[in-house]
């Protein structure tokens, strides 16, 4: 016999999202009510705004319900709970980065990898997410950069060629991660999160367009 999926409670109250709300190392969390933990936390509600710049786990499941309240559509009751998944990944573009070595923070191994990747020198910004697969994070900064980008035989990307996006072809590019390619367009205009958010890896689908 199959077990059936698990399920977490679903609430809005006056167009906002109820949330039970958490602290862990790296600040505030938010979880959806009645996802089984032994003592819950205090209750909040979040507008779409505050809701797109907060923490929200578990991560997949908070985008499909972000993805629908943003189109207009108010899921409510029980939702299935949706982690990261380790689906395949297809032809698509990457964010400069890669592993932290050894005696390095996230800060400094993200601009080695920059500058190996494609000969751009760079000062980190700021946090703005973490995401999410298959239990590791990866964590991702806005920075500010000089130089040229270097020949394609002096960089360490695997053959990959550095390329300049626009900012408002984000929603429509095969980039990876998803979830992150769809929010850079919108905080680029209404501000970055702060703390970074934390979303789900999306490799699975490349190509679905957003608009939020």
């Amino acid at each position: 016999m199959a077990d059936e999926p698990r399920t977490t409670g679903m609430r809005f109250d006056d167009n906002r999202l109820v949330l039970e709300r958490y602290r862990d190392e790296s600040g505030i969390y938010y979880t959806f009510p009645g996802d089984g933990r032994a003592a819950a936390g205090p209750s909040v509600a979040l507008s779409l705004t505050e809701a797109l710049h907060a923490r929200i786990r578990p991560v997949g499941t908070a985008e499909k319900v972000l993805r629908a309240w943003s189109q207009g559509s108010l899921p409510q009751g029980a939702v299935a709970l949706d982690d990261p998944t380790t689906a395949t990944p297809e032809r698509h573009y990457e964010i400069p980065g890669g592993g932290v070595e050894t005696g390095e923070t996230p800060e400094v191994a993200a601009v080695r990898e920059l500058r190996e990747e494609t000969g751009l020198r760079g000062t980190v910004v700021r946090e703005v997410a973490r995401i999410w697969r298959n239990g590791n994070r990866g964590h991702y900064f806005t920075m500010e950069t000089e130089g040229e980008v270097g020949a394609p035989e002096t960089l360490d990307n695997y053959g990959g060629v550095p390329a300049w996006v626009p900012v408002s072809k984000l929603p429509t590019t095969p980039l990876w991660p998803r979830r992150l390619s769809w929010r850079i367009a919108h905080w680029h205009t209404v501000g970055w999160p702060a703390p970074p958010a934390e979303l789900a890896d999306s490799v699975g689908d490349l190509h679905a367009a957003c608009a939020w």
